[in-house]
């Protein structure tokens, strides 16, 4: 077969670098399935993983890459034909095993989501792995006792992939949306996808007792650090948060006063090892009613090598929305 181009990680002395390089087939880490990719994205982990600022990567050299949509090239599993349109997120994809961002994939069929029908291979890669935390974020708190008549649900981190994703969805079914950004120039981007309310953290006053005015029913949070420890102090009886982000760091200062005497619900939200049943129906409802439905406004599409660049946005915080690479579906 053929040659393809491939986004491989390097440990050189230590430093951990990416670049484009030739791959083929017979390289490739073990599967049952090969994919020919249309799609992939780019998500904080990567970022993360592809520049060696978190640990991510734990065998090199790797190609990068978390998630991947395209069409089924060749399988030895019996659930996938030639021509299938599929997709796979998490498990050990760009983390121990070959990634997405490469002409061809190579996976075991336990990893491989058909693709809803009512979904493209773009919109697949423009929800990604971000997008796909953003879904279960919401599909847990509903399980939890969220309703659209609780009371306002506020996202962080409102521009990146999980908060725009959020936001649509969250409008969509009806609820009164917060968005906390500390980009003050994106304002009318988050209003554009369904936040009725944008508020600054630039000069925020997250208050000094352990309990603060109950404001929030809800809130998806991909920060962590401060801003859910804050977010503790301000839910409302019986709300609930979901957490799934460290961009703000991995250490939560707060105290057990907003569980026992709010009822607070802290939701941790891991979408690499999510079971096949869940993982499948959210995907379903994500063709359906939890489509985001400004998923062309927020994607961005960019070539194989514009990655370093999106890697640096991504970790400067600077990010808009999702990077859709294009690995051939177009």
């Amino acid at each position: 077969m053929s040659a393809f181009p491939a986004f491989r990680v390097f440990d050189e002395g230590g430093a951990v670098r990416g670049r484009v390089v030739s791959a083929a087939l017979e390289e490739l880490s073990q599967g049952d399935v090969v994919i020919k990719a249309a799609y992939s994205s780019v998500n904080y982990k990567d970022a993360l993983a592809a520049t060696g600022t978190g640990k991510i990567v734990r065998r090199f050299p790797l190609i990068a890459g978390i998630d991947v949509s395209g069409t089924v090239e060749s399988s030895s599993d019996a659930r996938f034909s030639p021509g299938d349109n599929v997709l796979v997120t998490g498990y050990d994809l760009g983390v121990a095993h070959d990634g997405g961002y490469a002409g061809r994939v190579r996976v075991p069929g336990d990893w491989v989501v058909s693709l809803p029908p009512a979904m493209t291979l773009f919109d697949g890669m423009a929800i990604g792995t971000a997008g796909f935390t953003a879904a279960l974020s919401i599909v847990d708190m509903e399980k939890n006792g969220l309703a659209t008549d609780a009371g306002p649900v506020i996202v962080t981190g409102a521009t990146g992939g999980v908060g725009s994703v959020a936001i649509q969805i969250l409008a969509a079914r009806g609820y009164q949306v917060t968005a906390l950004t500390g980009k003050d120039g994106e304002h009318d981007y988050l209003r554009s996808l369904g936040a009725r309310n944008v508020l600054s953290r630039n000069g925020l006053d997250r208050g000094t007792r352990p309990l603060e005015k109950a404001t929030w029913a809800g809130a998806v949070d991909a920060v962590g650090g401060d801003t859910l420890a804050w977010l503790t102090k301000t839910m409302m009886y019986n709300g609930c948060i979901a957490s799934s982000g460290l961009a703000g760091g991995t250490h939560l200062q707060t105290t057990v006063l907003p569980f026992i005497l709010r009822g607070v619900k802290l939701l941790g939200i891991d979408s690499v090892m999510c079971p096949m049943a869940t993982r499948r129906e959210v995907w379903r409802r994500l063709a359906s009613d939890l489509r985001p439905p400004s998923l062309q406004t927020m994607a961005r599409t960019i070539e194989m090598d514009a990655l370093p660049d999106a890697f640096a946005t991504l970790l400067a915080g600077s990010a808009r929305g999702r990077f859709v690479v294009n690995l051939g579906g177009s």
